[in-house]
Order: C-alpha cells, then sequence, then structure tokens
C-alpha cells in the first residue's frame, strides 16, 4: 500500500506543475508532492528495482550521445577535472567541522554527512563506521532535493535556459530496432556493470554500453521522450518518498543540519565554477551541472533537457563519486571514530 500511496500522490504532482504551468513537472511535481505527503505522515516507499531501472534510461540517453569528436574532447578537460579532489576535500573539511562544532554530531556521522557521494554507498559506509543511519539518510535526501530544486530555477534565472523543451523524440517517431537496442543496452550494461561490482552500475553500465554502440554507429537515437519523463516522474517519487516517517525532532536537527549544509555548498560551488569561468576553462552553466554536488541522475537529467554538454556534465560527476567512494574509507579511518554518539 505505501507503494501504491507513493505512486499515485507522485502523479498528484505531475498534475499540479501541470495546471500551473511550473518548469519540470515530471521531476519536480513528484519531488514536492511526496514531499509535502511523508511531512505530513503519508506512508509511501519506493520500488528499488523500478528505481534503478528508470536510471538505466538515463545512461543510455548520455551514452547514446557519444562521438569519436567527443571522447577526443574529453582529454581538454583536465584543468577542470583536477578541481574535483580539490572541491571535494573542501566539502570535506568545512562539513565536518560544521556536522561536529554546530550540531553536535559524532565523527562518522559527520564525515559521511558532508561526504557528496551516493546516498546508498553513503549509507553503508557510514553505518560500517558507527554513524547515525537515519540522520545520513535525511542530511543527503536534503542535499539532492535542495540542489535539484534550487537548480532548476537558477538556470532559467542566470541563463535564460529552457526547460520546456522535450527530452528526446516521440517513441513513435523512432526504429522499433532503435528502441530495441536501447532497452538491450539498458538491462544488459545494468547487469553487467552490478556483477562487477561497478559504483553506478544502473547508470554507468547502461552508459557504457549505448556509448559503445553509439561509436561504432549502431544506436544512433536516445531514449524517447516518455522514457525520459518516466525517468523523471520515478526519481522525483524516491527523492521525496525519502522523507517519510520523519518526525519533527528530525526536522529541528537533521533536516535542518542538512539545509545548512547546502547552503553552504551551494556558495562552494558558485565559487568554483566563477573560478573556472574567469579562467575561461569552461561554459558557465556546464560547469554548474559538472560541480553541483548533487544526485548523478537528478543533474543528469536536468543537462540532458537544457541540452548541455554531456560529455562534461557525466565525466566530472563521475570523477566526484569515484574519489569519494574511494577516498571517504582511506580517509576515516585516520580518525578515531569511536568518540560516542552526539554530545
Amino acid at each position: 500500500m505505501p507503494r501504491f500511496y507513493a505512486f499515485a500522490v507522485a502523479a498528484i504532482g505531475v498534475l499540479a506543475f501541470k495546471i500551473m504551468h511550473l518548469p519540470l513537472p515530471w521531476l519536480l511535481g513528484p519531488i514536492f508532492a511526496c514531499l509535502i505527503a511523508s511531512l505530513v505522515g503519508v506512508p509511501m516507499r519506493g520500488i528499488k528495482m523500478v528505481h534503478d531501472g528508470m536510471r538505466t534510461i538515463l545512461g543510455v540517453a548520455v551514452g547514446a550521445t557519444f562521438t569519436t569528436t567527443l571522447l577526443v574532447s574529453m582529454a581538454g578537460m583536465w584543468p577542470t577535472l583536477l578541481m574535483i579532489p580539490v572541491m571535494t576535500g573542501c566539502i570535506g573539511v568545512i562539513g565536518v567541522l560544521y556536522f561536529q562544532r554546530l550540531w553536535g554530531f559524532d565523527f562518522p556521522t559527520s564525515y559521511y554527512s558532508a561526504m557528496p557521494g551516493g546516498l546508498q554507498d553513503m549509507l553503508v559506509f557510514g553505518e560500517e563506521a558507527g554513524g547515525d543511519v537515519r540522520a545520513l539518510s535525511l542530511i543527503h535526501a536534503t542535499r539532492v532535493l535542495v540542489i535539484v530544486v534550487v537548480l532548476p530555477f537558477l538556470l532559467t534565472w542566470v541563463w535564460d535556459a529552457d526547460l520546456s523543451n522535450p527530452p528526446g523524440a516521440p517513441a513513435a517517431s523512432i526504429e522499433v530496432v532503435q528502441l530495441g537496442l536501447m532497452v538491450f543496452c539498458g538491462l544488459a550494461g545494468w547487469q553487467i556493470a552490478k556483477r562487477v561490482g561497478m559504483f553506478g552500475a544502473a547508470i554507468l553500465g547502461p552508459l557504457l554500453l549505448a556509448a559503445a554502440f553509439a561509436l561504432t554507429g549502431i544506436l544512433n537515437h536516445r531514449p524517447p521522450a516518455e522514457a525520459i519523463w518516466a525517468a523523471q516522474f520515478f526519481i522525483g517519487m524516491g527523492v521525496g518518498s525519502k522523507y517519510a516517517g520523519v518526525t519533527m525532532a528530525e526536522v529541528r536537527t537533521d533536516v535542518t543540519a542538512g539545509l545548512g549544509f547546502c547552503m553552504i555548498l551551494l556558495v562552494l560551488t558558485i565559487i568554483f565554477a566563477e573560478t573556472i569561468h574567469l579562467a575561461g576553462l569552461a561554459p558557465p552553466m556546464e560547469t554548474i551541472l559538472a560541480f553541483a554536488p548533487g544526485g548523478q541522475a537528478e543533474l543528469t537529467v536536468l543537462a540532458l533537457i537544457v541540452g548541455a554538454d554531456m560529455a562534461f556534465v557525466v565525466a566530472h560527476h563521475v570523477l566526484r563519486i569515484f574519489v569519494v567512494i574511494l577516498g571517504a574509507p582511506l580517509f576515516v579511518r585516520l580518525f578515531d571514530a569511536n568518540s560516542g554518539g552526539r554530545e
């Protein structure tokens, strides 16, 4: 029943956003509707397999845009790619101080709350280190929520980005063989990546397989608009539903702490993006999308809709997740993680 409630509430959110002509109804509508429903106590739960399946669509969509020219251009990204570990380090240092000194979290909870990695990975690492899993879940959900909600308005306000663009061609206009290839790339890429233990398997596996097919000329379409809208719907539903069962005490501490940290993240993102822009290393809109420490899937959706340089955006997010996943467990072991719970 909670799954049915989540689906119904998300659908109402899409309808409301469409009626009010608000941006990104298939993504922001479910986010806001599920968030509000969660806060008033509606029991909701997403369907993990469907959620992961929707992420494969985004992987195929990105992989299908790859060309030889695009791959060659990636070699010139090294100056901005080097900024990713620097920014991740700044986020870690500032975040740990923020969560420990201001909110009284223990070190493992502070550290894994600060790291801008994938939600599931940070929860696993944080739990192993003795952190507060519920606090980690709410803080990371808040980070993704705020970044995904703020960015569309920033893109529209500063760069006049058109968020009403259809994310792809209609399914009826694409050959059945091409649609079949997309399904194959999504499912096979996901399962192969999962079996070899690749992080972000649901996105990166399909991305790599679709890219291989695109570079050889076998795949020459990206997923249809209907598929991208479906991906937005389930991703938005998943983000909003993560607040299900939240208590007022958790809102006062975990969610509020997460909101404050989001402000820090936004300031850091703007500082790094402006530095890169002034140095003439990359266009400003792509830089914001590449450096914003939100969810990989959600930012991929935004990049697809505004027509950003997908190779640039995805390369930087993959490196960020790679740095966080490899570096977090190594770094946290250097500190005493046995200092107890919250003060």
